[in-house]
């Protein structure tokens, strides 16, 4: 009957001893994930405009002087995450002192009762090379409806003025006003429902 051949001492010991070599290498560390950097938006550097329609005349052209915000985004991969914004409905500001009252009133953004208005979104879908769609959560008096950005990564270096790293972006998309509830002029047609928005913002890495 054929009998399965015992290998020999010596193929043995060359055998454990290979095995006993790899093992530093089994057992080593995976190597490091480079991890997404965290930007933080340059409370100097940003604006958050937006237009409106006003009896289809014409738009106006409002902002807000109060923007915070931060994200994490991977050179390397593209890879842009938690993203957030918040701003001071406080600090709307269209150049005319009334209607600025008007604006933080109860009939638009009632901002002595929701003081802040926060975009976020987790992820975002990379377009093109400099190029992003970021899917997310508009959070205006106190409800929360999707509202997707368009943003273009304009550019990435060492600032020449303070040395930090700076990424600049340009970002557009619009709501709807009634989708929140701010139904003012709506039906009449004396001030738009779109409200297109306009940002435009440094971020220095952290």
């Amino acid at each position: 009957m054929p009998t399965t051949s015992i290998p020999r001492m010596p193929a043995r010991r060359a055998l454990l001893a290979a095995l006993l070599g790899a093992l530093p290498l089994l057992l080593a560390p995976a190597p490091a994930v480079a991890e997404a950097a965290r930007y933080e938006l340059d409370p100097e550097h940003i604006t958050m405009a937006f237009l409106v329609e006003h009896l289809g005349y014409a738009k106006v052209l409002g902002m807000f002087r109060a923007v915070r915000g931060s994200y994490r985004f991977d050179e390397g991969s593209g890879e842009l995450s938690d993203v957030r914004i918040e701003v001071d409905t406080q600090s709307v500001f269209s150049n005319h002192a009334k209607r600025d009252q008007h604006l933080k009133s109860a009939d638009f953004l009632n901002a002595s009762e929701f003081p802040r208005m926060v975009f976020t979104a987790p992820t975002a879908r990379r377009t093109g090379e400099r190029t992003f769609s970021i899917d997310g959560e508009l959070e205006l008096l106190g409800r929360k409806q999707p509202l997707t950005l368009q943003a273009t990564w304009n550019k990435s270096a060492e600032s020449p003025i303070d040395k930090t790293y700076v990424m600049g972006v340009s970002a557009r998309g619009s709501f709807k006003r009634s989708s929140h509830g701010m139904n003012y002029g709506v039906a009449n047609g004396w001030v738009g429902d779109e409200v297109p928005l306009i940002i435009e913002f440094e971020a220095k890495r952290r």
